[in-house]
């Protein structure tokens, strides 16, 4: 049963979270029943992953082909539905803060057939990151952007050699490169991104660009 009681905030992407030059050219190609599960989504201002990062996340991962994929911001499942279904032989561990987000991705991914392929963890991203073994060749990192660069050294540690960190919102609408004044209101947030840009640019484990796709990628290499 869906459940609109989520405890932050709603954002319509819809439309695309920052206007780039390229947008018009970049939109995701996606089953029928993931197109249904983002428009729902966007319907209800539940901030999902906008067109064009969809669409980078598609091509990467069709590149990439990793088995073990580790996604932080589960929402209501429709990224991990879509890694999932790009990879049919990846398995995906996904966390979620928010109960209500988290049993609706549930529910979706079974009515998906996908659940088997999925381990969904409910609670803190960073409790349960200290709980998690082995090694992920995929990290998609899309929570709270203030602990980006909180949750780096945990997650360098669970990604392979040769593995991918993706983190979606790098650019802030703008705030971070400095094409728009960042808000009195949001000036620790861009502090804490700016901080992450900065560590995964001069971290000498990874190699990693920054990429002017919807409100900004970053996108490392562990070497």
């Amino acid at each position: 049963m869906k459940n609109d009681n989520f405890n932050y905030a709603h954002n319509d992407t819809s439309s695309g979270e920052r206007k780039t030059p390229t947008a018009i050219f970049n939109i995701p190609s996606v089953s029928d029943k993931v197109r249904a599960l983002r428009a729902g989504a966007f319907s209800r201002r539940i901030p999902v992953a906008d067109d064009e990062t969809l669409n980078f996340l598609i091509t990467l991962l069709s590149a990439v082909r990793p088995k073990n994929i580790l996604e932080l911001g589960t929402a209501v499942g429709v990224s991990g539905a879509v890694m999932l279904g790009v990879c049919p032989e990846a398995r995906l561990t996904t966390i979620e803060r928010d109960e209500n987000f988290y049993a609706e991705a549930r529910a979706n991914f079974s009515a998906l057939k996908m659940d088997e392929r999925v381990t969904a963890v409910c609670g803190d991203a960073g409790e349960v990151l200290e709980t998690l073994g082995g090694e992920f060749d995929f990290i998609f990192l899309d929570c709270a952007k203030a602990q980006y660069i909180k949750y780096l050294p945990r997650l360098k540690k669970l990604l392979k050699k040769g593995g991918v960190l993706l983190a979606d919102d790098v650019l802030l609408y703008g705030w971070i490169t400095g094409e728009e004044e960042v808000p009195k209101k949001r000036k620790m947030l861009a502090r804490h991104v700016k901080e992450f840009v900065d560590a995964v640019t001069n971290d000498k484990e990874l190699t990693t660009t920054i990429l002017n796709t919807g409100d900004g990628l970053s996108l490392s290499v562990k070497l």
